[in-house]
Order: C-alpha cells, then structure tokens, then sequence
C-alpha cells in the first residue's frame, strides 16, 4: 500500500479531546488536582497514605485515578498542560496506586507454573450454550442491553490495540513481526476509515451513543476502568512485555466467538449495519489473528526466551480475571431487572 493510498482513506469526524472527569473520592480527587495544577513548581506527590493502603485496588476511585495517570500517555486531556506526562509528582502517585492494583492481581490471579499451549487451548474450548454476558445477549438481550454494553466497552474500544502497542519494542524478531502484523490489521491495514477505533465509533453514533473518545468516563462504573488500566499497567511497563503479549492472545482467541455471539444478537434484534459490522470484522480477522498470536508471537517469544512462559500465562489469566468481574456486573444487573450502566 502506498502512502498516497493511506492519506486519502481519512475520517471526517472531528476529533474532541476529553476534559478532566469529576472526582469519586480522595485518591481520584488527588490526581484531578495535581493535574489542574502548575506542573512546574510540583515535583511532590501529595501524601496519601492510608487513602490508597485502605482503597478497593478494584473501586471506582482506585480506577479512576490510574486511569487519569495513565491516560497522559494516551491522547491527554484539553485542560490539563501536556507536561504533566513525565512530571515526577504525578508519576509518584501513579506508582503509589499501581502498586495497590498489582499486588491485588498477584494476590487474585496467582503465579502459575501451567504450560502455555495448554492454557490456550483452554481457551479454545466454550459451551455453545453458556451463562456470560454474550450468551445472554445472543439469545435474550434487548436492544437497551446492547447498548449499556456499547458504552461500558466505549473506554476500550474508542483506544483499541493501543494499550497493547507498546509492547513492541520490547519484542524481538519474529515475535515482534506477527505482532506488528496483528496490530496493523488492528489499525485499519493502513485505511483509517478502517481503524477499529473508528468502527466502534461508528457503532456509537448508529446506537444513539456518545463517540467522543473518553465520551462516559464522568459516569462509567469502576469496574469497566479495570480492564483498560489492566493493558496499560502491562504495556507500560517493561517487566509485563511477557503478560501484554498472553493479554493480546487472549484478547484475539476469546474474540471471535463472543463477537458471533454478540453479531448473532444484533441480527435477531435487526440492529444498525455500523453495529454488526463492528463484530463481523473481530468474527472474521481476529480469527486469523488467533492463529498467528499463538503460533508466531507467543511460540516464538517462549523459545527465545523460556523465563517469559509464566508471565505470558498470567497476563491470559488477568484478562479473564477482569472481563469476568466486568460481565458479572452487566448480568447481575440485567438479572436483577437493571441497568448494567445507569443513564444508558
């Protein structure tokens, strides 16, 4: 594909960046200060002690901190001075609020000693007829309960494959080159209409929904920030490479058949093309994905380097852990004759 081809495949949209949400407790409150703030004259984190020692690693406040810290490595917010992205102070905090989350994660998803190939082939294995949010969504969920789940998801999806983009230093050789090759279809093959960032938009507006990036950040549940910060936590730091890599294969193996579910649900309820396209893309490409995740990205970096096993393994096994928690919250609710995601 040539670069002419790439630059005339472009978006009309206008891209809004975010402002700064409100707060939901101290911890959150801390990061929203400190970023509205002069980052010049504050190079110390404020002391939050036994706020973040006593905070549910897994809460909304906890949540929404790391999110606010991390997202300055993504796109940023409007009114917050770019600077803060490497200001000593805010990466003080943010660490302070990592190391509540991950040893909550080490505690919950403990170290394993499994065989990689083993655990991915457990993932290949599902009940036609399950219990989880897609399986309801498939057979009985309506259109309402599609579209909380749109919004929930909206966090992710609105910065997909970004999070796991910067596992790609990290990697070498042949590991590196299929999970290039994977993110590259992630990003629309070169076609920015294509982008799956942009085809979730897409789902946004045909369903009636905010596509601003960040778009229900002020009022989304805690629980669906887990997920996010999960991949950033392993992108972002080089120690996780092995985990960021088993977060994608899971991400890509798991993909196709909860998105046929999610598809064959949208077809009953005969909903909007930009949504089922959405899923008919990640039935047909992640498929393709599955494959060389397992085989070229995940083979290649175990035998180059035998001591990443384990930590590719927990990185499948803290997805499960968090998108578990996430589709727990969506059925209690709908069971309990709920919204999944209030307002929506």
């Amino acid at each position: 594909m040539t670069a002419s081809s790439i630059i005339s495949d472009t978006t009309s949209e206008v891209f809004r960046v975010p402002v700064l949400p409100r707060a939901r407790g101290p911890l959150s409150k801390a990061v929203i200060d400190l970023l509205r703030s002069d980052p010049e004259s504050s190079t110390e984190a404020p002391g939050l002690g036994t706020h973040v020692i006593d905070a549910d690693p897994y809460g909304e406040d906890l949540q929404l901190a790391l999110y606010l810290c991390y997202e300055m490595h993504y796109v940023g917010f409007a009114d917050v001075d770019v600077a803060w992205e490497w200001n000593p102070a805010l990466l003080s905090l943010r660490a302070a609020l990592e190391s509540r989350f991950r040893h909550a994660l080490h505690r919950d998803v403990p170290a394993s000693d499994e065989n990689v190939d083993d655990v991915m082939d457990d993932l290949c294995i599902e009940d036609i007829d399950g219990d989880g949010a897609s399986y309801h969504l498939r057979d009985n969920g309506t259109w309402d309960q599609y579209r909380q789940m749109f919004a929930l998801r909206s966090l992710y999806h609105l910065k997909e494959a970004d999070p796991h983009a910067w596992a790609i230093p990290r990697l070498r050789g042949h590991a590196k080159a299929a999970y290039v090759a994977v993110e590259f279809d992630e990003y629309g093959s070169g076609r920015g209409k294509a982008v799956h960032q942009e085809l979730f938009a897409d789902l946004l507006r045909a369903s009636d929904l905010s596509a601003d990036y960040l778009g229900y950040l002020d009022t989304v549940p805690g629980v669906a920030l887990t997920p996010v910060n999960l991949m950033s936590l392993f992108g972002l730091h080089r120690r996780y490479r092995g985990a960021a890599v088993g977060h994608l294969a899971a991400t890509e193996i798991t993909s196709p058949p909860g998105s046929q579910r999610l598809l064959a649900g949208l077809e009953r309820l005969d909903a909007p093309e930009a949504c089922r396209h959405f899923y008919r893309e990640h039935v047909e490409a992640d498929a393709v994905h599955e494959q060389i995740l397992r085989t070229d990205v995940v083979g290649d970096l175990v035998r180059s380097d035998p001591s990443a096993e384990a930590d590719v393994v927990f990185g499948i096994r803290a997805f499960l852990f968090v998108e578990d928690a996430l589709g727990a919250h969506m059925m209690d609710a709908w069971e309990r004759g709920e919204s999944a995601f209030p307002g929506i």
